[in-house]
């Protein structure tokens, strides 16, 4: 019948229209960071059986096959492909591309939703947030991963707080041919951020051969009245140069602690611990030792600083993001949620690169990234479309050339019929 090839041609006209339409989506995006493009794939309608399959019969009568023949074809689904898209260096701290498995979260009116665009930005709050004003989520420092993620706040000029002084690591070397005392000027920081000007005085004892046998240590503070340690530490030191004691305590390969017996009373002072002075491992590359020769002793460590105020920040591999302050101190702001799923192709496609979950996807496993199979991120870097052009334009001549094939379909089927309806 004539009006079958119509029916074939016309469904077949439909389908490469919305094959055409989703190439050309796909060509439109090719420069859309994170878009992931999309496939029309095809199935055929139901078939009509023209005649059915018939079994042998015995030696006389040989079984058919059956016949029968197809109405057409329709759309079975739009596939989207979420193969990894080219990494791109923006040099902008904010933008992250994810390598691998996984979407960022995203919170907008309400709605929670997921995307590869890591084309992000700081909104006027501080929140870490995609073009379109979705505040992307994650967990704050000291959050639990497994707990649920909230807005990224990265407030650069926000202020951040000092740190008392724990440790001073000291290093180098007290000259063995020294006449008289060595002295040391160093600064350690107290609960407040306040720096403490501390000289420590290394008072050798000179032996009969013109060196030195044994050095008492004694600190002060500008402005306080007491010294740092109640009576003079003293430090012995081998026939090799090494340190052997500390206050008649032989010395091991680990460190060596000396904590001071009194804080300064015009700084403020917090918890019980008191500050120390530490002598590296014996025999490390930053021993403390006594040879003769220049006096080099300095102190090459504390872990104290003032207030400081944020001044940049960076994204790590695994998602933290790190904030860098004024005063040289490093901290964790927070760290970004990725999600995967199930069944990614369950997806729906919300646009602007956002996707929600459906229940055909399943629900999202959140993690850190690199972790439970989800992919690292990059920072500073965005992942561009995942469109291959060539493979567009392959398909777009492919698919032009089936809507051209079907039109002629119906014009010859036009032409028989009109032949059929001439007839006497």
């Amino acid at each position: 019948m004539p009006i079958r090839s119509l029916g074939a041609a016309a469904s077949g006209i439909v389908t490469m229209q919305t094959a055409l339409d989703t190439i050309g989506n796909n060509i439109a995006n090719s420069e859309t960071d994170g878009f992931t493009s999309q496939t029309a794939n095809f199935s055929d309608l139901l078939t009509q059986q023209l005649q059915p399959a018939t079994g042998a019969v015995g030696q006389t009568q040989a079984s058919t096959n059956p016949s029968a023949i197809g109405s057409g074809v329709q759309i079975s689904g739009i596939e989207t492909n979420f193969s990894q898209g080219a990494v791109q260096q923006t040099g902008v701290n904010s933008d992250v591309a994810i390598e691998g498995n996984g979407f960022l979260v995203v919170s907008q009116g309400g709605n929670t939703f997921y995307t590869r665009d890591g084309n992000l930005q700081l909104d006027s709050n501080g929140h870490l947030a995609t073009a379109s004003g979705g505040l992307v989520q994650g967990w704050a420092p000291g959050q639990a991963t497994t707990s649920p993620p909230t807005p990224i706040s990265i407030v650069v000029g926000s202020s951040g707080g000092p740190s008392q002084t724990q440790n001073a690591l000291l290093s180098g070397n007290l000259p063995a041919n020294a006449t008289g005392p060595v002295t040391l000027t160093t600064t350690i920081y107290d609960s407040l951020g306040d720096q403490i000007p501390v000289t420590l005085t290394f008072t050798p004892t000179i032996g009969a051969n013109g060196t030195a046998t044994s050095w008492s240590l004694q600190g002060t503070v500008t402005g306080a009245s007491q010294n740092l340690w109640n009576s003079p530490q003293t430090l012995v030191f081998g026939s090799n140069g090494q340190l052997a004691s500390v206050n008649g305590t032989a010395v091991g390969t680990g460190q060596t602690s000396l904590a001071i017996d009194n804080e300064p009373s015009n700084y403020t002072w917090a918890g019980t611990t008191k500050p120390s002075f530490d002598f590296p491992a014996v025999g490390s590359q930053q021993a403390v030792t006594q040879f003769s020769g220049s006096q080099t002793l300095v102190v090459a460590s504390q872990d104290g600083y003032s207030s400081g105020t944020l001044e940049s920040y960076s994204i790590g591999s695994d998602g933290v993001i790190t904030g860098s302050y004024s005063n040289g101190d490093s901290a964790t702001l927070g760290t970004l949620a990725l999600a995967q799923f199930a069944n990614p192709q369950g997806l729906l496609d919300m646009g602007g690169t956002y996707f929600s979950s459906t229940i055909a996807s399943g629900n999202a496993q959140l993690g850190q990234p690199g972790a439970n199979g989800l992919g690292t991120v990059q920072g500073g870097a965005v992942e561009g479309s995942n469109v291959d052009l060539a493979s567009q334009l392959t398909q777009l001549i492919e698919a032009q050339t089936a809507y051209q094939a079907d039109t002629k379909v119906i014009t010859t089927t036009a032409t028989a019929m009109q032949s059929l309806m001439a007839m006497p």
